[in-house]
């Protein structure tokens, strides 16, 4: 758990900054503090509850001694890296708890922008809101999502200058002789040109019987992942269908082995093997890209969706490639369950470098899933239905019954191709239809 940590400090103290919970986690929410100013704390003692979009973790103390500052407020969202409290090695407990509470600043007044947390910048950036004018309604003054909120369209800035007073009446003209009105073309309607254009969402009107749920923290963290995806990846999705016959063939001969092991052989462990495989022969689909590039990455971790009471979560199946089906079945159920029991570390939710996502039991025919940053492509997996099928049998072409599913390869052109795309979908169809397994 030290690992995590970052501190650099003054002699004897020690502050303890925000750390890294998972690849790509930027920031973590203060959830509850487990200790307080003054307070004596030991080395790997629990101080805080750190909360992200990845997972809920409690932050150990890198060294003992003394509490002397809780630099962050329960609820703030801290980036990773800046100081969250400071833990002074020669303090006496007790003693430095009323000289914090004398040496506490004031509220700040409106016109400063702290503390305010590196959302709520971004969030006064985007729909540029001046911080400077904004009065903070959190604690201690702050500066919070709400006040941003309202205060746009309240904003002094350039883009938000008064509307001009409409320019006085033009008199009346003198009455003319009536004639018929002139035909005049229809005009088109007036269309949106973007965030500035023409287009409004009407205004709410609540009516009974409506429920406002409130975004949790971890739904609005995913759905600004998805924005964020939308907005940058120019993503294509190509479709393929897939007869599973050999591989439903090859499943019913050893499910039953299997289950005597404690290993539950679903076709989502065949899908994901065959994924793997494919990622090898294709390199292309296992990147992310860069500022002016793109990287082919060494490792192929397959990241499997999950879906929880607090919404999905991506789990990794590390150096998928290097595992049979009985270990790929294995560690789908593992990190399945764990995913559901809440039991996932930071380290089980980094590192992916493709992303399937299963509908389930209850799923539908196919669809279109939002890729995951960073990676380039996700595979969306529909579901399996018995259909009439052709195929060729001593020569004749003749109609069976067999397990079939549709899958959907979201990808980033960026990147990938549309030659590269297909092939890939294509090599992982025909693993599927060949059965072409290491049990």
């Amino acid at each position: 758990m030290t690992g995590f940590l970052g501190y650099g400090a003054a002699p004897m103290a020690t502050k303890v900054t925000m750390p890294q919970l998972g690849e790509s986690v930027v920031e973590g929410t203060i959830g509850k503090w487990l200790v307080s100013v003054g307070q004596s704390v030991a080395k790997d003692e629990p101080l805080v509850e750190i909360l992200t979009d990845k997972a809920d973790s409690e932050l150990p103390a890198p060294v003992a001694g003394v509490v002397t500052q809780l630099l962050a407020a329960e609820d703030d969202i801290i980036a990773v890296g800046d100081p969250i409290c400071e833990i002074d090695e020669t303090a006496q407990a007790g003693a430095t708890a009323a000289a914090a509470s004398e040496e506490a600043p004031a509220a700040p007044a409106a016109g400063s922008a702290a503390p305010t947390s590196p959302s709520v910048r971004k969030l006064a950036r985007e729909q540029d809101v001046d911080l400077g004018g904004v009065q903070g309604s959190g604690e201690g003054g702050r500066i919070v999502h709400d006040d941003v909120m309202a205060a746009i369209g309240t904003s002094t800035g350039p883009e938000r200058m008064a509307t001009p007073p409409p320019p006085p009446p033009r008199p009346a003209a003198p009455a003319a002789i009536p004639q018929a009105p002139t035909p005049r073309p229809a005009q088109p309607p007036a269309r949106a040109t973007g965030p500035g254009g023409a287009f409004r969402l009407p205004p709410y009107i609540p009516k009974d019987g409506d429920e406002i749920v409130p975004f949790t923290r971890r739904r609005r963290i995913i759905a600004d992942h998805m924005v964020y995806s939308k907005q940058t990846a120019p993503d294509v999705v190509t479709f393929a269908e897939c007869d599973l016959h050999r591989t439903a063939v090859l499943r019913d001969q050893h499910k039953a082995h299997f289950k005597k092991e404690g290993v539950n052989l679903t076709y989502l462990a065949f899908a994901i093997a065959a994924t793997a495989r494919a990622l090898r022969e294709f390199p292309e689909i296992n990147s992310r890209v860069l500022d002016d590039a793109f990287v082919k990455l060494a490792e192929v971790n397959v990241g499997i969706a999950v879906d929880t009471d607090e919404g999905l979560v991506v789990p990794v199946i590390r150096n998928t490639d290097d595992l049979t089906i009985r270990g790929v079945a294995r560690a789908v159920a593992d990190v399945a369950e764990r995913a559901r029991s809440g039991n996932l570390t930071p380290n089980d939710l980094s590192g992916k470098t493709f992303t399937i996502s299963n509908p389930g039991r209850r799923g539908n025919l196919v669809g279109g899933a939002i890729i995951s940053q960073p990676n380039v492509a996700i595979l969306r997996l529909g579901t399996i239905k018995k259909r009439v099928v052709v195929i060729e049998h001593e020569g004749e072409d003749v109609m069976a019954i067999h397990p079939v599913m549709h899958m959907a390869l979201t990808y980033d052109h960026r990147v990938v191709d549309g030659v590269h795309a297909n092939g890939f979908l294509y090599r992982i169809a025909e693993i599927l239809e060949y059965g072409d397994f290491e049990l």
